[in-house]
């Protein structure tokens, strides 16, 4: 099948941010920490051949779940972040920059587990030298409860993105899928590993093309590509897939249907949380009432905004529904 591609403006979909400013997104996943140590670099350490940064300051950043959160919540969604976090530091750490961005966290504490930091040390000109990360998964116990209070909160949100970073914190994710289709709401999922079947019966998956290669197998061309998609998509019963490409846009799959949305053209400062910023405009959106096809127009613009700038970010209503010329 053809794709279409499609080259309308953000600005051409009318979007409403009173709309928008209405929904209720439900985030739940693995949050982490996200640590940033700049420096300089004037030499090499004589004890290996590595450099020897010169610390200057520090950044913290939400990351994983949190990012979603965060992202959904620039758009101007009213947001719900459900995770678990350790008794420790970077856990209120966490709390503290989630009540910044007016997030309503519940972040359950587990003691016996450290919180998800990922450290990482930047060079001039903001160059990543080192990640280091520290991370353990939760305890039965406290996801039971997470998804007690799952089963209370799904019902009042108008959208549920499972963003499953491989941490242990959806280990009910089948029985959270269920919950919100029988409460009618979308549930979109960033999905993690080569095992989709975990994710069957959701409204939307996200995979980029690595996660979709190691969950469908390789193609050799266009054609190929939509027959495994396809393939992959009515397998699991899923209403969409939507796979991100990088500098090659997106692909969505919908029913019979597929439409290529064309990357904007723009320098690329980062990577970082790209993904984040997709699956969050995708879950606004659908949560305000807007088409597949809107949605992924949007999340298109979300994400060409966001590898503009360094680190996890975030796009603002001014970016992505300015207006064009």
């Amino acid at each position: 099948m053809k794709a279409r591609a499609d080259k309308r403006p953000v600005a051409d979909m009318s979007v409403s941010i009173d709309k928008i400013k209405k929904t209720r997104v439900l985030v739940v996943g693995d949050v982490m920490l996200d640590r940033y140590w700049y420096g300089d670099v004037h030499r090499i350490s004589p004890e290996a051949p590595v450099p020897v940064v010169k610390f200057k300051r520090s950044e913290e950043r939400p990351g994983g779940a949190a990012n979603v959160a965060r992202n959904a919540a620039a758009l101007g969604a009213r947001v719900t972040l459900l995770s678990v976090v350790g008794d420790d530091e970077p856990g209120r750490r966490l709390t503290e920059l989630m009540r910044a961005e007016k997030i309503n966290a519940r972040l359950h504490r587990d003691r016996t587990i450290d919180t998800t930091v990922k450290l990482r040390v930047i060079g001039p000109p903001r160059h990543q030298l080192l990640r280091v990360d520290f991370e353990t998964e939760p305890s039965h116990e406290i996801l039971r409860s997470k998804l007690a209070d799952y089963t209370k909160l799904v019902a009042g949100c108008d959208a549920v993105i499972l963003s499953d970073y491989g941490k242990g914190g959806l280990t009910h994710i089948a029985r959270m899928i269920e919950l919100a289709r029988r409460h009618g709401k979308p549930v979109l999922i960033d999905p993690k590993g080569s095992d989709f079947a975990r994710y069957q019966g959701a409204t939307l998956v996200t995979p980029n093309l690595n996660e979709f290669r190691n969950a469908a197998g390789a193609w050799k061309s266009e054609v190929e590509l939509t027959q495994r998609a396809q393939k992959l998509r009515r397998k699991l019963k899923m209403d969409a897939l939507l796979v991100t490409r990088g500098a090659d846009g997106m692909t969505l799959f919908e029913g019979s249907r597929r439409l290529q949305v064309q990357a904007e053209a723009r320098e690329v400062s980062d990577v970082s949380g790209a993904g984040d910023t997709v699956i969050a405009t995708m879950a606004v959106m659908l949560a305000a009432g807007y088409p597949m096809d809107a949605a992924v127009r949007v999340a298109n613009r979300a994400a060409g905004i966001v590898v503009g700038k360094f680190g996890t970010a975030v796009a603002l209503p001014r970016e992505v529904f300015a207006k064009e010329g």
